[in-house]
Formats: structure tokens, sequence, C-alpha cells
């Protein structure tokens, strides 16, 4: 009977110190510090207004942070926007709002962003400004931000005039100032951008999208982010909702301080968002509260290091320099160490440029620099 109660008691007191161990795991869990982070849905419909916002708020507001009112239509409109931002505010989630050429306007857009920080709060998270300002250059797109240049410098520097001079006013005016791109982007934060959300798009190698992106924020003291964008140029326009899973997770893993999901055009209530992308979201909300430890846990170790002023688009080997220039006799070997470095590192490699100061910062952050000048082992 001893034996038979000791064994019990010792059964009993192992329980309790399962329980303890694994109520003490879970409270370091629900208390650790969880990272300023934002995920939502940019509503831009073509002619949206604030009743298709307010529809996908009501859809994603227990599991979503953010929405970008992405539609110009709206912000054109200032009781349309105000209708638009007291909704989103009042459901409790931060906003972002489009604005385009300020000539377009008929109220003081400066004058509405400072009154919004008063309304609203941290909950006004900034403007999206000039939309793929470097993916227009490179594609020669109708907003290119310029058309002629003499060298590689020339090009740089009408690129940083003309863009920065776009959005400084915004920064006067103290609002942080985001867009989204597919090229370029490193070349966006030196015009000052706050953050610049780099776009998964089409099969396009989502390594170098990140790489190309958190190198420039890394180096310039910015945010970064995802837009995860179209992957077909037709319906379903959209990745899978598990694709879209992996692509938020990658992100998120990497540091991204914001991952948006791009919705357009509208076939539906939901524009192209189906049941299981709005899944996709649930998970994934799931997954950051209960995982806030992996929040950038898959930092770069290398860097690539590319000439100075070489605006190389970097999505095959011989993509434009610039939109102006033709690929030329580096271009191929940038892709293929590119490529070579992402199977070796996968997202463990950012890229960035040798210009004054960069590389002497960037020897004291990445273990090893590759540079392009240098055979690749």
């Amino acid at each position: 009977m001893r034996h038979r109660t000791a064994a019990a008691l010792a059964i009993v007191l192992t329980a309790i110190v399962l329980v303890s161990v694994f109520v003490a795991s879970q409270w370091q869990k629900w208390t650790t510090p969880f990272p300023e982070f934002f995920v939502g849905v940019e509503v831009a419909y073509k002619d949206a207004n604030a009743a298709d916002v307010k529809v996908m708020v009501d859809k994603v507001k227990d599991y979503t942070n953010l929405i970008v009112i992405g539609a110009p239509e709206i912000s054109l409109n200032e009781s349309a926007l105000n209708e638009t931002c007291d909704y989103v505010s009042g459901a409790g989630l931060n906003f972002i709002v489009l604005f385009t050429e300020r000539p377009l306007y008929t109220y003081d857009t400066f004058a509405w962003m400072t009154e919004a920080k008063q309304k609203y709060g941290d909950r006004f998270r900034g403007v999206y400004r000039y939309d793929e300002p470097g993916g227009n250059q490179i594609d020669q797109g109708k907003e290119m931000v310029f058309h002629n240049a003499t060298s590689l410098s020339n090009a740089t520097n009408q690129y940083t005039a003309i863009l920065g001079g776009i959005i400084i006013d915004y920064y006067r005016n103290y609002a942080p100032v985001f867009t989204a791109d597919y090229a370029l982007q490193w070349f966006d934060y030196e015009c000052n951008y706050s953050a610049v959300f780099s776009e998964f798009v089409y099969n396009n190698t989502r390594e170098i999208a990140v790489a190309e992106c958190r190198g420039g924020a890394t180096n310039f003291g910015g945010d970064w982010g995802a837009m995860i964008t179209w992957k077909y140029d037709s319906p379903p326009y959209i990745e899978s909702g598990a694709e879209l899973y992996t692509d938020m997770v990658n992100a998120y893993k990497n540091g991204a301080r914001y991952v948006v999901v791009f919705d357009v055009p509208k076939p539906g209530t939901y524009g192209i968002l189906q049941e299981e992308h709005f899944h996709a979201l649930k998970q994934f909300w799931s997954y950051v509260h209960d995982n806030p430890q992996d929040f950038g846990s898959q930092n770069a170790t290398v860097a690539y290091v590319l000439p100075m002023d070489y605006g190389f688009g970097l999505r095959r080997p011989d993509d434009s320099i610039w939109g102006l220039f033709p690929p030329d006799a580096l271009s191929p070997k940038v892709w293929n160490d590119a490529n070579m470095l992402v199977k070796q590192y996968g997202f463990g490699m950012d890229i960035i440029y040798d210009e004054p100061g960069v590389v002497d910062a960037a020897r004291s952050r990445y273990e090893r620099l590759f540079f392009w000048n240098e055979t690749l082992p």
C-alpha cells in the first residue's frame, strides 16, 4: 500500500511539474513583447468608394490590423475619405492613404494630413505616394520618373531628385511615406521613403525581392514590407491561399514590418480574394500572435554588392538598366551571381550598392560581402 501511495504521489508530482512547465512556457509566450507589425489588405478597385472599404473592414477586422486605402477615387473626395477613415479607425484598424497628384484635389491634402494625425493618432500610419516608381522606370511605364539620361550616375541623380522632390513635401507635413515596388528599391530608399513594400509578384524570386528591399531598408534606416500581388495576368490573378500563407510567413520571418495583400480588380464582393485567402490571413494572424519570437528570425548574414548607380532590374539576365540602357557585359554575371547566392544562402542575403560609406558600414553588419567584380566561389 505504501508503495502504491508513493507511486501515486510521484505521478501526481510529475503531473504538477509538467503542468507548471506548460503554464510557464505559455505565460512566457503570451507576455513576450509583441513586435509592432502590420498585416492587412489594400483595397484599390477602380471607382471604389467608402462602401467597398467598409465591406472589407467588416470581413477582416478580427484578423488584420491594417487597411491601405488604395483607390484615388476615395482620396480625391474629402468627404468620402473622411467617411472611410472614420470607419476603419472605428473598427480598431490602422490605415494608409493613397494620394495622387496634388493639383487634382479640391481640398488641401497637407491640411487634411495634419488634422488626420490629431484625429486618428497613430492609426493614421501615413500616405502612399507614387505607385511602383522603380517598376515604372525599368519597364518604361506611363509614370516613368524620367525619360533620358546621359550616364548611370545621371540616372541616379535624376531619379532621386525628381522622386525625392515629390515626397519631401509629405515629410515636411510630418507623415511617413510608403510605396510598393518590384525594382530599384534601393534607390527608392535614397529618395527618403519611410518604407518600401517589395512586391511578391508573379513567380519572381522571393529571396531577391527580400534582398533588394531589406538591404536598402537596413542601410538607410527605414522599414520594409511585402506587397503580395498578382501571380497571373488573368483570373484568378492571385496565388492560392496556401501560397499566400507561405509568402506571409516568409516575409514575417525576414523582418518585414508590413505585409499587405493587394486586392484588384473586383469580380466579386471581396475583389479577387476568396475564402481560402481569408483563411490564410486568419491562420497567419494566429501564427504571428503565437510566435513573436519568429519576427526577423531569418537574418541576412551576407550581402551582394552591386556597383554604384547600377539600376539593373534583376529579373532576368537581359533585364534593362534604368529602363533606358540595354543590359551590358556585367548583367548576366550579376544575374548568375545573385541566383547562385540565393541557392547557397536563401533568404540570408541582402543586396546593397558600392556607394560612399555603405561598404564600410556593411562589413560590421554582415559576415561576408560578395562583390560584382570578383569571381564568386
